[in-house]
């Protein structure tokens, strides 16, 4: 990885597509010596069902002055943004290209919360969940309640989550919302779907990252602070819930997590900065246990106790997180990498780890139905 750009997460209202893919670009561009992509991969989820507008490549190419370039969207739900990531690497690594671009691109906020609330609910099986009311929140929510019963965990205990990434993303200048919140604060939120409430929630919102990927051969020329993908991971599950064996023990985040630290030769108590996928509370829960940094059920135990914080191994979301960087959702998985690289490289602009050497990004889609993890290495 050369280099990275990034936009505020934000309610762009008076941005379009190309305008934040521009911004990020310009960002990245300021991150490298030279950027010659021979081709464009985005990561996006709603561009049809919000916008009516594919050929985002195209669109990207045209915002950045790369007219010409080829390329292609890459879907994969809210995991749209680490799959394309996953792409973009592949085609470096297969040797079809020494430079490809990858941004994460997603406008929400134009919307009312009913027309995204019906679209998000694509990430899940529209026949036979949406179809019946079962809204994307309400099918987390589900696995939340079931959480709380079989780990006796309580209410208040799981608050304690969005308290801690509000805290850092009050630190994040690409954080959409910087305010502090307390565990009351999220006990009295509105109820979405219980035991989901408001602030258990990540927010709807608009954003654009871009990251740049090179070859071994051509990095040195590009960059003094080449970033190493060390190891990939692709895992997925049923999109059904009904149909699966166990709720609470992610198939998928197992299986891509299996993958990624095998071919990155790394186990999970080498990881020294993680970013994570907790659109809501309980997938945090979920992300932790199935990547190994906890037992299953011991997760919310070990949060209440400070585990996962600045400072600890892994540090967990010091962007912020999903809950507080904001949720962008077919760019958050090129946000969650680009935030693990400048880690690594010690130039995070909010919360940093000292002399992290390995670091990991987890981008899930549905309800961690198609999950990617993806290692970095300094």
């Amino acid at each position: 990885m050369a280099g990275v750009g990034m936009t505020k997460v934000d309610r762009h209202y008076d941005k379009g597509f190309q305008e934040l893919a521009h911004m990020a670009v310009k960002n990245l561009l300021n991150d490298v010596k030279e950027c010659s992509p021979k081709a464009i991969v985005v990561g996006n989820m709603l561009s049809s069902s919000l916008y009516q507008q594919d050929s985002l490549a195209a669109l990207v190419a045209d915002a950045i002055g790369l007219r010409g370039k080829g390329g292609f969207k890459v879907e994969a739900a809210c995991g749209s943004g680490g799959y394309a990531v996953a792409t973009g690497y592949a085609l470096v690594a297969s040797g079809l290209y020494d430079q490809i671009l990858v941004v994460g691109l997603e406008k929400m906020a134009d919307y009312p919360t009913s027309s995204v609330t019906l679209a998000l609910a694509q990430a899940a099986d529209f026949e036979h969940e949406a179809i019946y009311g079962a809204s994307f929140v309400a099918l987390n929510a589900l696995v939340m309640r079931l959480y709380m019963h079989r780990y006796e965990a309580k209410r208040e205990d799981l608050a304690l989550w969005p308290v801690r990434m509000h805290e850092y993303g009050s630190k994040n200048p690409y954080a959409q919302l910087r305010n502090r919140i307390t565990v009351e604060d999220v006990l009295r939120s509105a109820v979405v779907a219980d035991p989901i409430r408001l602030l258990d929630s990540a927010p709807v919102g608009d954003g654009a990252a871009a990251i740049l990927l090179a070859s071994e051969d051509v990095i040195r020329k590009i960059t003094d602070t080449p970033i190493q993908v060390a190891g990939i991971g692709l895992g997925g599950d049923s999109l059904d819930l009904s149909s699966r064996e166990d709720l609470l023990k992610p198939t998928s985040i197992l299986t891509a997590s299996e993958k990624a630290y095998k071919m990155a030769n790394a186990e999970p108590r080498q990881i020294d900065i993680a970013e994570i996928h907790d659109a809501f509370t309980i997938t945090a829960l979920l992300s932790i246990e199935g990547m190994g940094f906890a037992n299953f059920g011991e997760a919310w135990k070990l949060v209440r106790e400070g585990r996962f914080a600045a400072g600890d191994r892994p540090s967990i979301n010091l962007s912020g997180g999903l809950k507080a960087r904001g949720h962008p959702v077919g760019a958050t998985g090129v946000y969650q990498v680009a935030e693990v690289a400048m880690q690594l490289r010690g130039d995070f602009p909010g919360v940093k780890v000292s002399k992290a050497e390995i670091g990991v990004a987890m981008n899930t889609g549905g309800v961690v139905t198609l999950t990617s993890v993806i290692v970095l290495r300094r």
